[in-house]
């Protein structure tokens, strides 16, 4: 059975599943996310998220590597740009994880561009289809 899609935004069709990375260079290797990601594309699933401080648990040696799994998976299996949707979060300030962006004390302009041109940077894409902010700036 296919997976239904839906409009998210003009022009943005969704499936209605998305398949999560946060495990992805932590609990999954490289080739078992690779299995999980070509299982998901095949049985109909386009969107895909990450965040910047994935995997978790939260380590600064592995900060990002979600990102870039599935921005390997993307190159090396040839995936057209257009045929998936790719959501990614910026981190919101902590002390706890200093080892992203010096640990921002904000969620500035410089902080959120410095933030996205790493994630595209990681995931060998030129834009992301749905940025969000993982949790708020509470100052």
């Amino acid at each position: 059975m296919p997976v239904p899609l839906f409009n998210l935004a003009p022009n943005l069709t969704v499936s209605r599943l998305c398949l999560g990375t946060m495990t992805f260079g932590e609990q999954n290797s490289l080739p078992q996310s690779f299995g999980l990601l070509d299982e998901a594309f095949n049985g109909g699933i386009n969107f895909f998220d990450c965040a910047e401080m994935y995997p978790v648990p939260q380590r600064a040696e592995t900060q990002g590597r979600s990102e870039e799994y599935l921005g390997r998976w993307i190159k090396l299996r040839k995936i057209p740009r257009d045929r998936i949707v790719l959501a990614t979060k910026v981190a919101g300030p902590s002390g706890q994880m200093t080892w992203i962006r010096g640990g921002p004390k904000c969620l500035d302009c410089r902080n959120i561009t410095n933030a996205i041109d790493s994630s595209l940077r990681r995931m060998q894409v030129d834009y992301v289809d749905l940025y969000q902010i993982h949790w708020p700036d509470r100052n």
